[in-house]
């Protein structure tokens, strides 16, 4: 297993989850609910960003690898589908919006490796769309971990649910893409 700074990076965004989980843990008497949404949105943007940095330096670098491209998605959807159970707990997200995106993860990584196996996992390679869909939820997300009004005006919590839901219908559609250039290559190889 390969380590380098883009690795390092990656994995600083799976160390980061558990961070995320328990600063809501914390008592009220350490932080306040408002510091710990910050607190929260802080590291939740701090490891989106390391999204877009460990690929960039990986490229920059000349440092990418099997195992980096392994592990880039994974910490991805671990820090995604954390969250969204925080919020679930913290009835900040609906039921359904964590089933959509969470079960499409799931759903699109079995897919993958199925294809792989298949020896046709460039049908299912990352679209632009998948791309959006991860965007939406990364803007959507820090909304509705801070939860609050700012400026006096700017509600969170409001915009945060319009982009997940926005996220939910990506999320969707995206599956429904990544199905549908697979079909053709399943078709009479299932048992």
């Amino acid at each position: 297993m390969p380590f380098n700074l883009p690795i390092a990076l990656t994995w600083l965004r799976v160390a980061a989850i558990p961070l995320l989980v328990a600063i809501f843990y914390l008592p009220n008497t350490w932080l306040t609910p408002f510091d710990k949404n910050l607190f929260a949105v802080v590291i939740f943007i701090s490891a989106a960003i390391t999204d877009w940095l460990d690929g960039f330096l990986a490229r920059r670098l000349k440092q990418e690898s099997a195992f980096g491209q392994f592990l880039d998605p994974v910490a991805d959807k671990l820090i995604v589908a954390a969250a969204l159970l925080v919020l679930l707990n913290l009835d900040r997200v609906q039921v359904w919006v964590a089933l959509v995106i969470i079960g499409r993860e799931i759903t699109i990584s079995a897919l993958r490796e199925w294809m792989a196996l298949l020896g046709a996992g460039k049908s299912v390679a990352v679209h632009m769309v998948g791309k959006l869909k991860t965007t939406a939820q990364l803007v959507a997300i820090p909304f509705l971990l801070l939860n609050d009004t700012l400026f006096g005006w700017l509600d969170c919590a409001k915009i945060g649910t319009w982009l997940i839901w926005i996220a939910a219908f990506l999320t969707l559609w995206s599956m429904f893409y990544y199905l549908k250039k697979a079909l053709p290559q399943l078709a009479g190889k299932i048992d």
